[in-house]
């Protein structure tokens, strides 16, 4: 799989542009949080750098070196400072963290680390900190299958619910859940129609 990302993120291009993605964005301007953000599975920065604009302190991590060298130049470019780390999050240092904000956008991993991943996502969240989550839904398969260069896991159990949200987040307040269909135009990897599952929630006190 690293190689796999590595290949894609080696591009002079970013893989999915350099502007922010839209839901994540409309989050913080409705919400304008302070703090620390911990951004999963970050891929070459563009939330990260967003992010970072906005004055929060910043730290993502992904499993791709390449990644980190995208996130890294692009930071610089915008002339702001993230904190970037590759590997798996039980490997790093940011375990031993507390953060105000999560986001995972398009962060889809596969079944046998799901609920333990989703734990320790809650965990690492201060009481009355958000988690900001955006990515393909279960029924986004049919829309893949039609079109290919929209993006996405091709496996059912990598995809989300709301009734899994529901499940892995039960600790949080709820306060935007819902699957909608999209049209995306995310760089080179996501074009087209599909069907996402955005979610909001406040980590209860």
């Amino acid at each position: 799989m690293k190689e796999m990302w590595d290949s894609r993120y080696a591009n002079k291009e970013y893989a999915y542009g350099i502007a922010p993605n839209n839901f994540f964005k409309a989050v913080l301007d409705q919400f304008k949080p302070n703090g620390k953000l911990l951004l999963h599975a970050e891929g070459e920065g563009r939330n990260a750098v967003f992010a970072a604009k906005m004055g929060l302190v910043v730290s993502a991590f992904d499993i791709s070196t390449e990644g980190k060298r995208k996130a890294l130049q692009l930071a610089e470019q915008e002339n702001v400072s993230i904190n970037y780390y590759v590997g798996e999050l039980f490997d790093l240092p940011l375990i031993n963290e507390k953060f105000d904000i999560a986001a995972l956008i398009y962060a889809h991993f596969p079944p046998p680390l799901l609920s333990k991943y989703y734990k320790k996502v809650a965990e690492l969240l201060n009481p009355g900190g958000l988690i900001i989550l955006e990515g393909f839904s279960t029924g986004h398969i049919e829309l893949r299958k039609l079109n290919p260069n929209v993006g996405g896991p091709d496996k059912a159990e990598m995809l989300f619910s709301t009734e899994s949200i529901q499940r892995d987040f039960q600790n949080f307040e709820i306060i935007q859940l819902e699957e909608i269909t999209v049209d995306l135009k995310e760089g080179l990897y996501h074009n087209g129609k599909g069907k996402v599952i955005r979610f909001v929630g406040k980590k209860r006190l």
